[in-house]
């Protein structure tokens, strides 16, 4: 299950390079997929494989960042 974004779907493309003589390779293109630590509806936090639009549009919740204790 690698390559596919855990919040929307989104998966790998196929389409071709083309050359500037117009010759045709297929080609594959990638989601740009992160690794986020990502806080659930239920409140676990868990780290996600998420492709950046989704980071982008909020459709990821990041977890607080714990604070480090008071100096005394």
């Amino acid at each position: 299950m690698s390559q596919v974004c855990a919040i929307c779907g989104k998966r790998p493309q196929v389409g071709m390079n083309v050359s500037h003589a117009h010759n045709r390779n297929k080609r594959r293109f990638n989601p740009n997929l992160q690794n986020v630590r990502v806080q659930l509806e239920s409140g676990q936090v868990k780290k996600l494989k998420v492709c950046t639009r989704c980071i982008r549009s909020g459709a990821v919740v990041k977890p607080e960042a714990k604070k480090a204790p008071a100096a005394s």
